[in-house]
């Protein structure tokens, strides 16, 4: 694996000095035509100099090689001059998005879901991002795929089926995206490819099975909204009757206590308005 090794060119302005006074020679030789040096400048300038040059940007670098051989990386933005014989490729150092394709895939209980991600990467070693791998974009690509697949198949969508599961990848976002973010810093790695952030964009059940998550939700929801209100009516059932006693307002027998438990039950616990009934008889006629 080859390891990134950084260096500093001389800097392009002397050499450029030096072009310069060859093309001014170059035309006194042609003022006195002396077709000898001016072959020479041509050959010099032309050949040995003008090649050197290479402008670095910010944010941008050159990985030089010679005949098959690593030389090294420039780094430093500004104006150098390297071997001519060099070759010099341009790898940027930005932060790059990678906005991952929806991908259907099955979560740990086997429920279809489509998932996708967004990474911010930069790379960091431009050696093995030059050398290592063939095309580190395509790279990038294909293991942020490979990395939402495997967290999906690892974790259910959520816990109505599994309900120990303690992390979700509907609930647990944090945990799930620095899990993400671990595997690809590792997977990438080889590619001397840094991992800025990677957040899950996109979460859903498949279409096939969506209408019915979806119906299987809300009646979860209605479930806890009737437990809910039912602990509540019991409460204040039993308020009310501990309030009867203790005011001794009317004394009721178990039968008068089942009934107005009843008819409590009835008026809190209901969806719909209730229907007053006024009673002119007794419970025993």
């Amino acid at each position: 694996m080859y390891q990134e090794k950084i260096i500093t060119p001389p800097s392009g302005y002397r050499i450029l000095a030096l072009f310069v006074t060859l093309v001014l020679c170059g035309i006194l030789a042609i003022a006195v035509q002396n077709f000898v040096i001016i072959e020479v400048i041509l050959f010099v300038s032309g050949f040995l100099i003008l090649p050197g040059f290479i402008i670095n940007n910010p944010n941008e670098s050159k990985v030089l090689t010679l005949f098959g051989e690593y030389v090294g990386t420039v780094k430093t933005d500004g104006f150098f001059w390297v071997n001519p014989l060099t070759v010099k490729k341009k790898v940027s150092l930005k932060a790059r998005n990678l906005n991952g394709h929806q991908i259907k895939v099955n979560d740990k209980l086997g429920n279809p879901i489509e998932i996708a991600a967004v990474v911010v990467w930069q790379i960091k070693e431009t050696a093995k991002a030059t050398f290592a791998v063939e095309d580190y974009l395509q790279y990038v690509a294909i293991q942020s795929e490979a990395a939402v697949r495997h967290l999906a198949n690892i974790f259910p969508y959520d816990n109505f089926e599994d309900e120990e599961a303690t992390i979700t990848l509907k609930d647990g976002a944090e945990k799930v995206s620095s899990l993400l973010e671990s595997e690809l810093s590792e997977r990438l790695s080889r590619a001397g490819i840094e991992v800025v952030e990677a957040r899950i964009s996109h979460l859903a059940y498949a279409q096939e099975i969506a209408s019915a998550m979806l119906q299987r939700q809300q009646a979860t929801a209605v479930i806890a909204a009737r437990k809910l209100i039912v602990e509540g009516a019991v409460g204040m059932v039993e308020m009310a009757l501990d309030r009867l006693s203790e005011k001794n307002i009317v004394e009721l027998d178990e039968e008068r206590k089942a009934a107005m438990v009843s008819n409590l039950l009835v008026v809190l616990c209901g969806d719909r308005n209730v229907q007053p009934v006024v009673n002119t008889g007794t419970l025993y006629n």
